[in-house]
């Protein structure tokens, strides 16, 4: 079998979220045996999913508010060896299902996608682009937009998504993975993401409060991260 016939994808969404559709046409390629679970925050939410149709078949789950609880369920719920966490908002180029096939999951390593965003935000979103790529190559900090792909073992081995933080949970696994000699794996393909906050908040504003935001966790969570 294939990596991503052994891959479950994992796609948290908030109430009255509903860019998860779209991203699961982008997913309408997918061989037989690969899982999709949707977990959603609430009851409501959880049955408007499940009505929704599409040429893939998936699941809908429920579990408490809060991405890393509601990816934390998703993986306790996953059949598959594999795991491929992703925001609902995301979609994906023609070359994403092709670059995870050919994981190698059993090897201890944290895979993670190039991100570019959509044209639904200011132009200068290209600075950002450049900007998640220095990150993520040259600092070693993914996040969890760019799709993270590991396997359950050394998922579960790293203690899970941190659900005691109100934000940075991707951040802090990053450091988890790294305190424990699991490697980075940049995939060569992009996971496009929505730039609408920046339109709506102000791109220099946006930007300057995630690199704040980015500088502080790295202090806090680089001294956290504890070997297992």
């Amino acid at each position: 079998m294939s990596t991503l016939q052994k891959t479950s994808i994992i796609i948290p969404f908030a109430p009255k979220d509903m860019a998860w559709q779209s991203l699961l046409l982008d997913l309408n390629a997918l061989p037989e045996h690969t899982e999709i679970i949707l977990v959603a925050a609430s009851h409501e939410s959880k049955l408007e999913a499940q009505v929704f149709k599409t040429n893939q078949a998936f699941s809908v789950i429920e579990s408490s508010m809060g991405r890393a609880s509601q990816m934390n369920a998703g993986a306790n719920a996953a059949r598959n060896p594999c795991l491929w966490f992703l925001h609902a908002d995301s979609r994906l180029d023609e070359r994403c299902l092709e670059a995870l096939d050919q994981f190698d999951f059993e090897k201890s390593q944290l895979g993670y996608f190039g991100l570019r965003f959509l044209n639904d935000g200011p132009r200068r979103m290209r600075i950002n682009s450049f900007g998640v790529s220095l990150r993520s190559r040259f600092l070693g900090i993914p996040f969890g937009d760019q799709g993270f792909v590991i396997s359950r073992t050394n998922f579960k081995k790293l203690g899970q998504y941190r659900e005691d933080l109100n934000s940075g949970e991707d951040h802090a696994f990053v450091w988890a993975a790294r305190k424990n000699g699991v490697k980075l794996k940049k995939f060569n393909a992009s996971i496009l993401t929505s730039a609408r906050k920046y339109a709506q908040h102000g791109w220099g504003q946006t930007t300057r409060r995630h690199l704040v935001e980015t500088w502080r966790q790295a202090r806090q969570f680089s001294k956290q991260a504890k070997i297992i």
